[in-house]
């Protein structure tokens, strides 16, 4: 039984605290990496839920593989984004409190997947001109990279 469905099993619909690790992936010509959903078709970031006994980078790099295939290597911290405002109730009732940590990559390898059950599409897009249905979670964080705060951000 995995973390999430073990804990589950002992709070049910309870709101817990979960840490939600991703990444801002950037090519050579400093192209972003951004994902089309499977569940809801919009645009985002690659990345998920930590696991146990998985420190933050890891998980954000296997996160990242598993859904566009690309091995990160030196991670940056860009951000960490947590309170009332990152709370979400998913469509089965389940409640959290988001704790999310945000890197930066510019040097990865492997072949980069263009879809897989997560992702309809992973796709590199010029900054100027990124895709309309950004999916809105991750929004603030575009906004953010392309208004160029001071970073590390906690917000």
């Amino acid at each position: 039984m995995d973390y999430i469905t073990h804990l589950r099993s002992m709070v049910g619909n309870e709101k817990v605290i979960m840490v939600v690790a991703g990444a801002f992936v950037f090519d050579s010509d400093g192209k972003l990496l951004l994902q089309q959903r499977t569940d809801n078709a919009q645009w985002g970031l690659p990345g998920g839920f930590m696991e146990l006994g998985e420190n933050i980078t890891d998980a954000a790099r296997r996160e990242v593989q598993e859904e566009t295939g690309l091995h990160l290597e030196q991670l940056e911290l860009f951000g960490l984004y947590s309170g009332p405002e990152y709370d979400k109730t998913f469509a089965n009732g389940d409640q959290v409190s988001l704790v999310q940590v945000l890197f930066t990559c510019n040097r990865y390898n492997g072949q980069l997947v263009k879809s897989n059950d997560e992702s309809l599409k992973n796709e590199f897009f010029h900054l100027h001109s990124l895709p309309e249905n950004i999916f809105p979670e991750h929004q603030v964080f575009l906004d953010h990279l392309l208004t160029k705060h001071s970073r590390p951000i906690v917000k």
